[in-house]
């Protein structure tokens, strides 16, 4: 499992457990909205406490997709999160998610930069606290140099580069022990799930 350690906080149960399930996510996907509410509501509770806590860890990814035209901002307002708020940034993605029309491609085409990223923190205020998001919205703004980034930019890339090389192209993308499982669907349920674990955890 390849992650630089400030992105600990997109592991989902033990970090030693045997087998890892990556999930590549682009927060303004509907597909991946689907996919990322099965995570969030029913696989989470099975690795963190359930049958299969320390076997299988799952591992979140971010894939901004270019096409989407505020897809890279709220994924900069998440890695933002994860920095200020890591134990509410689960819930924080789950409240994203739920509002992600908001971010499409009609709907932020008059919003700057600075706006989509204004939005998609907003939209963690009830978790985190006005003061986590004002912690997170200085981590966004733009560093002194005309083209620097901001303070999320290097690890943005990070993801970016390793969907690159590894050739994720669609989101989600899902990869069981570093393999593509292209059998998984984002509608999968509890019963495909359960057969997918069956086969390859021994529980």
């Amino acid at each position: 499992m390849a992650l630089q350690p400030s992105l600990s906080p997109f592991v989902i149960g033990s970090k030693t457990a045997p087998h890892t399930l990556e999930f590549w996510y682009d927060v303004v996907c509907p597909f991946s909205k689907k996919s990322y509410s099965t995570t969030y509501n029913l696989l989470r509770p099975l690795v963190v406490d359930g049958k299969l806590k320390d076997k299988v860890k799952i591992l979140l990814r971010l894939q901004p997709q270019p096409w989407h035209v505020a897809s890279m901002q709220t994924h900069e307002a998440i890695l933002a999160v994860a920095r200020v708020a890591p134990d509410q940034l689960l819930e924080y993605i789950d409240a994203l998610y739920k509002v992600n029309e908001d971010f499409y491609d009609i709907p932020a085409s008059t919003l700057t930069s600075l706006q989509i990223h204004e939005k998609a923190l907003e939209v963690g205020t009830p978790i985190l606290g006005r003061e986590k998001v004002a912690e997170a919205k200085e981590l966004l703004l733009l560093k002194g140099t005309p083209n620097g980034g901001n303070a999320v930019t290097n690890e943005l890339k990070y993801f970016i580069k390793l969907g690159r090389q590894n050739g994720v192209h669609v989101s989600p993308t899902v990869l069981w022990d570093g393999l593509v499982a292209d059998e998984v669907s984002s509608s999968w349920g509890e019963a495909e799930w359960t057969k997918f674990f069956d086969a390859r955890v021994a529980v």
